[in-house]
C-alpha cells in the first residue's frame, strides 16, 4: 500500500508537524528503515513562504497561500500510484478563509482520503463549519482523538458516527531515567514543576505563576519550567508582549529563583528528558475549547503526575485518577493541590503509576498499527469517493461580505473608477460605468442585508449619475478627479449600465426620495433607448425595463420598447446564425453573458417563446465554450474568440464572470432548472480561484478584487469595477441560495 500524507513537516516548527513525522513513521518505517510492504511520501505544507531543508520523503511543497501549489499538488497525487491520502486538517495551516484553500485539493483527489482532526470547534463561524462539514463529506474515515471529538462531529457537524475512528493522540516510545534526567539538568535537590508547547495568551502560565508563593513557601527549592517558543503567530502579530508580560510578573512577585523560560524548539529526546526529570506537569489553559492537546498526551504518555484545568481533552484523558483538575484561572486551588501533592508523596506516586499505566496503550507503534489498519480496510473496501461535484450555491467559499474596499474608493463625488493594487488611483477619476454599478450593488445589498452604510452610500452614487445627465436625457461617462467633465457623451454601453441600475432602483426603492429622483433620471433618459445600436448598451437598457416593468406592469408603452429591443438583439442573432456558431455576432466578445442575460430577463416579462428560446440557445452556445471542464474559463479580451478562430484565453476579467453568475440566476428563475445554479455556482468560483490560471483574484486583506488576469498572472489592481463585479456576483450567489431553500429542492 502506497500512502501519500498531507500536513506541515518538520524541520517546520509546528506540532501537526512533529506529529505527522511521528505517523509516517509509525507506519512505514522500524528501527528507522523502510519496511517492504508499505511506502509513501508527504506533501508539506510552508508557511509564508519560508524555506525548509525537508528529509527525502518530502516529495511536494505547497505554499500555505498560494492556491495554484494545491492543484499542482493534486495532480502529483492523482498520478503518484498512491493508494490513500491521510491528511491533517487544522485551519489555521491551510491559506484562505478558515484554510478554504484545502477544498479544490480534496476536490479534485482520486484517492480514497483519510482525514485526522486536530480542532474542532464547538461554535464555529459559518465558514469554519462549511468547511470542516465539506471535508467531513469527502473524507472516506475521519480520525479524532477524544470521544468529546465524536459528539461535536456528531451533534454539530453532522457526521455520520460510522465515519468517525478514535485513535488517540500517539506518543513517541521514549524512556529515559527521572534520575539521571533530573541529574543532567541539575534538578537534583528540586521539585520540578514543567510546562511544555507553543506559548501564547490562550495557554494560561500566569494562573502557574501566581500560584508558586504560596507553594513557594513551603517548599522554596521548587522550579518551574516554561520550555517552548512563543507560537508563529502570536509572533508575527503580537511579538513577544506575552512572554514579556510573564516576566515583569515573576519579577513581581520575586520568583526570579523559582521560574525559568527555555525559550527554544527542542526535539523529542531532549523534551522527553524534561518530562521524566519533572515532578508535576501542568496544562494550565485558560478555557475549554481545547479538543485535542498533544502536549497532555505526551506527559500522560510518560507517566508524569498531570494538573490541568478542565478543558475538553483534559477532563476526558486525566479521567479514572491519571491526574488532576483545577478550575481555569483558579491560582489558589492549583497552589493548594501542589501543596496537597507535595505533601503526599504517595498520592503522586499513584498517579504517576495511573498515567504510565494507560501511557502503554497509545504508543506511536501502536497509533501507527491503527492507522494502518483502518487505511488497509478503506483501501480494500473500494469505498466509493464521496461526490465532489455538489456546488449547492451555499457559502462554503464565500469571505464574509465586505464593503471595505468600496468605502475606500468612495468619497463625495462618487466611486473612483481604478486603483493601484487596492490604493484609490484619484489621477484616474470617476466614470458612469462604475457610479451605476455601484448603486446597483448598494441596492442589493441593502435589499438582502438592510446594510445600513450601503443605504448611505447609494445617494453618492445617485447624485453621480444625475450630475452627468445631459439635457437631452443621455450621459456623459467620465469626471476628472477635480470635477471637470472629460467627454460630452458617453458609450451606450455605459448608458445601458445606468438604466439598469435605475431600473433596479425604481423595483426596489429603500425610500420614496430615492424612487422619485431615479424615476426622473430613467425617464429623461427614456427617449433614447430606441436609438441605440450596440448590442450589449441595448442588452443592458431591456435588463433595466424588466426591473421596471415588475413593479410597473401595467405601463404598455414601456412593454412595447422592451419587445422592440428584444427583436434588435432577436435580429442580430438570426443574421449570425450559422451551424455550430449560435451567437448575435460574429466574434464571442465582452460581457457575453449579458445578451442572453436581458433574453431571459425579457421572456418573463413578454412571455415569447422565440425570446425564450433564443435565449436559452445561445447560453447554450456560450456554456458550451466557456463551461465545460467544470470551472469558468472566460473569453479574454487580449483577442476575443472570432468564428472559425482561436480563442483568447488571456485578459479575463470579472464583469464576464459576473455576467455569467446573473445569466445563470435568471436561467433558473426562468426554468427551475437546478443544474443551473449549479453552473451559476461554479461561475462565481472563478473568482475564488476556480479559473484557468488557479489563482484568486478575490483579495482577503483589501476586500477588493483584483482586475483580471494576464498571460504573467493576477493583475494585481482592484477597481471599482472589478470589485463591483465579484461583490454583485456574491449577493447574486446569496439571492440564489435563499431561492433554492424556498422551493425546498435539493442538488444534486
Amino acid at each position: 500500500m502506497k500512502i501519500t500524507y498531507i500536513a506541515t513537516y518538520p524541520p517546520r516548527e509546528c506540532g501537526i508537524g512533529t506529529f505527522t513525522n511521528n505517523l509516517f513513521k509509525s507506519m512505514l518505517m522500524h528501527d528507522g528503515q523502510n519496511e517492504n510492504e508499505h511506502e509513501g511520501f508527504v506533501v508539506a505544507i510552508n508557511d509564508n513562504d519560508l524555506t525548509y531543508k525537508y528529509p527525502k520523503e518530502v516529495k511536494l511543497i505547497i505554499r500555505q497561500d498560494h492556491q495554484e501549489d494545491y492543484l499542482k499538488a493534486v495532480k502529483h497525487i492523482n498520478l503518484s500510484g498512491a493508494d490513500i491520502c491521510i491528511l491533517q486538517h487544522e485551519f489555521g495551516i491551510y491559506g484562505g478563509q478558515s484554510g478554504v484553500y484545502i477544498l479544490p485539493l480534496l476536490h479534485r483527489l482520486e484517492i480514497p482520503l483519510v482525514v485526522t482532526l486536530h480542532t474542532i470547534l464547538k461554535a464555529p463561524s459559518y465558514n469554519e463549519k462549511a468547511i470542516l462539514k465539506e471535508i467531513c463529506k469527502m473524507a472516506h474515515k475521519i480520525v479524532v482523538m477524544s470521544h468529546k471529538a465524536i459528539d461535536f462531529l456528531v451533534n454539530i457537524y453532522d457526521v455520520p458516527k460510522e465515519k468517525i475512528a478514535l485513535i488517540e493522540h500517539g506518543v513517541p516510545d521514549i524512556h529515559f531515567s527521572p534520575e539521571k534526567s533530573r541529574k543532567e539538568f541539575k534538578l537534583e535537590n528540586k521539585k520540578v514543576l514543567l510546562t511544555f508547547g507553543f506559548i501564547g495568551r490562550s495557554k494560561g502560565i500566569e494562573t502557574v505563576i501566581k500560584a508558586l508563593p504560596e507553594v513557594v513557601k513551603k517548599y522554596p527549592e521548587l522550579i518551574y519550567i516554561v520550555l517552548g517558543k512563543t507560537h508563529p503567530n502570536v509572533l508575527r502579530h503580537s511579538g513577544e508582549e506575552y512572554r514579556i508580560f510573564l516576566l515583569r510578573l515573576v519579577k513581581n512577585l520575586h520568583l526570579e529563583n523559582h521560574v525559568v523560560f527555555l525559550n527554544e524548539f527542542i526535539d523529542e529526546q531532549d523534551l522527553f528528558k524534561y518530562l521524566y526529570a519533572c515532578d508535576i506537569y501542568i496544562t494550565p489553559y485558560l478555557n475549554e475549547a481545547q479538543i485535542t492537546s498533544g502536549t497532555l498526551s505526551y506527559a500522560v504518555g510518560v507517566g508524569a503526575a498531570v494538573l490541568s484545568t478542565p478543558y475538553w481533552h483534559a477532563a476526558e484523558l486525566l479521567a479514572h485518577e491519571r491526574g488532576r483538575l483545577f478550575n481555569f484561572n483558579d491560582s489558589e486551588e492549583l497552589a493548594e493541590t501542589l501543596v496537597e501533592l507535595f505533601d503526599d508523596p504517595e498520592e503522586l506516586k499513584k498517579l504517576k503509576q495511573n498515567a504510565g499505566e494507560y501511557g502503554k496503550e497509545i504508543t506511536w507503534p501502536k497509533s501507527g498499527e491503527k492507522y494502518l489498519a483502518l487505511s488497509e480496510k478503506v483501501v480494500k473496501k473500494g469505498l466509493p469517493v464521496p461526490a465532489h461535484k455538489e456546488t449547492e450555491p451555499d457559502l462554503l467559499i464565500l469571505p464574509p461580505f465586505s464593503l471595505a474596499h468600496i468605502n475606500r474608493l468612495t468619497d463625495d463625488t462618487g466611486i473612483i473608477q481604478h486603483a493601484k493594487f487596492g490604493i484609490p488611483n484619484l489621477k484616474e477619476g470617476y466614470c458612469l460605468d462604475d457610479n451605476s454599478r455601484a448603486l446597483l450593488m448598494v441596492l442589493m445589498a441593502y435589499k438582502r442585508m438592510k446594510d445600513a452604510r450601503a443605504l448611505e452610500l447609494s445617494p453618492i452614487y445617485l447624485s453621480y449619475i444625475h450630475y452627468m445627465q445631459n439635457s437631452d436625457g443621455t450621459f456623459r461617462n467620465f469626471l476628472s478627479f477635480n470635477r471637470n467633465f472629460l467627454d460630452e457623451v458617453g458609450s451606450e454601453d455605459s448608458f445601458g449600465r445606468t438604466i439598469w441600475a435605475l431600473g433596479y432602483l425604481l423595483g426596489n426603492a429603500p425610500n420614496d426620495a430615492y424612487y422619485q429622483t431615479g424615476r426622473l433620471i430613467f425617464f429623461n433618459a427614456a427617449p433614447n433607448f430606441e436609438s441605440l445600436k450596440s448590442i450589449r448598451g441595448i442588452a443592458n437598457t431591456m435588463i433595466g425595463i424588466c426591473y421596471y416593468l415588475r413593479s410597473n406592469p401595467s405601463d404598455d408603452s414601456m412593454t412595447e420598447r422592451l419587445r422592440n429591443l428584444a427583436n434588435v438583439l432577436i435580429k442580430h442573432y438570426e443574421e449570425n446564425l450559422s451551424p455550430g456558431w449560435h451567437w448575435f455576432e460574429s466574434l464571442l466578445a465582452y460581457d457575453n453573458g449579458i445578451l442572453p442575460l436581458a433574453l431571459l430577463h425579457s421572456a418573463k416579462i413578454l412571455n415569447d417563446d422565440k425570446i425564450t428560446q433564443t435565449a436559452i440557445d445561445s447560453m447554450n452556445f456560450l456554456t458550451e465554450h466557456t463551461l465545460n471542464d467544470n470551472y469558468l474559463s472566460i473569453i479574454g479580451n487580449e483577442k476575443w474568440y472570432k468564428k472559425e478562430g482561436e480563442r483568447s484565453l488571456f485578459a479575463q476579467q470579472p464583469i464576464d464572470a459576473m455576467a455569467m453568475v446573473l445569466m445563470y440566476q435568471e436561467a433558473y428563475f426562468v426554468t427551475k432548472n437546478k443544474d443551473y445554479l449549479n453552473k451559476l455556482y461554479t461561475s462565481f468560483l472563478w473568482f475564488l480561484g476556480e479559473n484557468d490560471l488557479r489563482m484568486s483574484l478575490y483579495d482577503f486583506e483589501t476586500k477588493g478584487c483584483c482586475d483580471g488576469f494576464e498571460s504573467y498572472g493576477v493583475n494585481r489592481n482592484q477597481g471599482a469595477e472589478s470589485s463591483l463585479a465579484y461583490l454583485i456576483s456574491h449577493l447574486t450567489v446569496l439571492q440564489a441560495y435563499e431561492e433554492f431553500h424556498r422551493s425546498d429542492l435539493k442538488l444534486v
